[in-house]
């Protein structure tokens, strides 16, 4: 594979190469949280979601959920990560008013999942192999509140003890466009495989960003870490603004300092939070209210099998078996609603290639039109395929059948009866057409003169007055050759 070029910040001294790491901050897909059985869905009221383990109350004890453990492993064999059999709950001591504990349970020195590797492709580069240092379940802290009152801070706890995946990666990328091709890549596969819903804007998916600038070939300079970056465009342009933003320190004498920073995406800058604490600052012990993690054979057995097709292996048949464009397979893999919405539409018989470039263009852009996803389409994968059959066996010219879509997305109906309804079958009746054609020559002897002196481009010109006259119902195919032998 070819090393994709290097990208590098330009400084007054000459070039700096960027290095970066991520750890990305997953939601564990599950009905309640890592410790407790109070539930861990979204946007309910503040404080509604909190059981006395998440309130941190004496005596009370924590059970480790069982299927935040599944989803974990799942996500580790989905990233051909190696599964640690024996792992270990750890307590990261630290004081925060949104931390009930005083601690976080989280693992560090025996992860669940140890190293694996994700081959991203980003824009304008070649693809990458981008290194996954481990991946460990923690739980989340609650959510400080610092805009609602003009002198207090309040708290919700909600969030406090929601199961988290930290997937911590190397430091391998060395661009913007890598780091923000990895954090789309992993996205899509956490949702193929149903262990986080990756709704970065809700916060279930978030990233703090670790930066650091070099001159090419030297060791690693320090790192700073950006905090809780919410979106793909955000985390690249962190990057962008905190390289410079170092290059410019180095460059003027100065020396960076490792710290825990912000990004403001309104002003598009980081800036400093809090000195970056060191492991041993939280003062990391063995949970000693939890037992170590230990995974059977049976155990490991169901997970593997409950693994879905990956977008990678499903672009690839996509393209191999299929034979639709790497472009076209990309779009349609890049949302599993997508793709499964695909399939369904090629299990009703409808041909490859056709029903993608069908998808890609006339879907999406109605749905777009509507504010709809394929979640919500009006048009289901069934009456769509009925749709692409009458158009591939000339019931339906191109223009009907944008007619009869249109008619589909207003109304639900199906389109076999939608055109037996509405009369809006395509005709090759060439005894219709050539009364039609006929009468258009007549009507139009000087262009027909015209034509026969060699002026061709008038061929359209009768094609679209014939299609006119019937309506948009006449066989384009069929028009075309009557037209040919009646002006020959």
């Amino acid at each position: 594979m070819t090393e994709p070029t290097v990208y590098t910040v330009q400084g007054a001294t000459g070039p700096w190469e960027i290095v970066v790491g991520l750890e990305v901050h997953a939601q564990v897909t599950s009905n309640s949280k890592l410790f407790s059985g109070a539930s861990a869905t979204y946007g309910a009221e503040p404080n509604t979601q909190v059981s006395l383990v998440d309130a941190a109350m004496p005596g009370m004890l924590p059970v480790l959920n069982g299927e935040c453990v599944r989803q974990a492993v799942r996500t580790g064999l989905a990233l051909g990560a190696q599964i640690n059999r024996w792992s270990r709950f750890d307590r990261k001591n630290y004081f925060y008013a949104d931390l009930p504990q005083g601690y976080q349970i989280s693992q560090l020195y025996h992860p669940i999942v140890g190293e694996g590797a994700l081959t991203v492709e980003p824009e304008g580069e070649e693809p990458k192999t981008i290194g996954i240092e481990r991946i460990h379940l923690e739980q989340d802290a609650g959510k400080s509140v610092h805009d609602q009152h003009a002198t207090l801070s309040y708290v919700d706890l909600n969030r406090s003890g929601v199961a988290l995946m930290e997937i911590v990666s190397k430091p391998d990328m060395r661009s913007p466009a890598q780091a923000g091709a990895y954090v789309r890549s992993l996205r899509e596969v956490l949702r193929y495989v149903g262990s986080c819903d990756g709704n970065m804007d809700e916060g279930s998916m978030r990233a703090d960003v670790n930066v650091s600038v070099r001159r090419a070939g030297e060791e690693f300079g320090t790192r700073t870490e950006t905090k809780n970056v919410n979106s793909v465009r955000f985390v690249m342009a962190a990057i962008e603004h905190e390289a410079k933003r170092q290059v410019e320190v180095l460059e003027a004498g100065g020396r960076i300092v490792q710290e825990t920073r912000l990004f403001d995406p309104d002003k598009g800058v980081t800036r400093s939070m809090r000195s970056k604490e060191d492991a041993h600052d939280y003062r990391y012990f063995p949970d000693p209210d939890l037992l170590p993690v230990e995974l059977t054979d049976a155990f490991m057995a169901k997970c593997e099998a409950s693994l879905p097709e990956l977008p990678a292996a499903k672009r690839a048949r996509f393209e191999g078996e299929l034979g639709i464009s790497s472009y076209n397979a990309a779009v349609l893999t890049a949302e599993k609603e997508t793709a499964d919405w695909f399939e369904a539409l090629l299990a009703t018989g409808a041909p490859a290639k056709a029903a993608a470039n069908w998808v890609i263009s006339d879907l999406f852009g109605a749905l777009n039109r509507l504010g709809k996803t394929i979640a919500t389409s009006p048009v289901t994968p069934a009456v769509a395929g009925e749709l692409l059959a009458l158009t591939a066996d000339g019931t339906l010219s191109g223009s009907l059948a944008k007619q009869v879509f249109e008619i589909m997305l207003e109304t639900g109906e199906g389109a076999a009866h939608i055109v037996e309804a509405r009369g809006l079958k395509q005709t090759s009746d060439t005894g219709a057409i050539d009364a039609r054609i006929a009468e258009i020559l007549a009507a139009n002897a000087d262009k027909v003169a015209q034509y026969k002196a060699g002026k061709e481009a008038l061929f359209g010109f009768f094609v679209g007055q014939t299609m006119k006259a019937m309506a948009g119902k006449a066989n384009p195919g069929v028009v075309n050759e009557r037209l040919k032998t009646m002006l020959a």
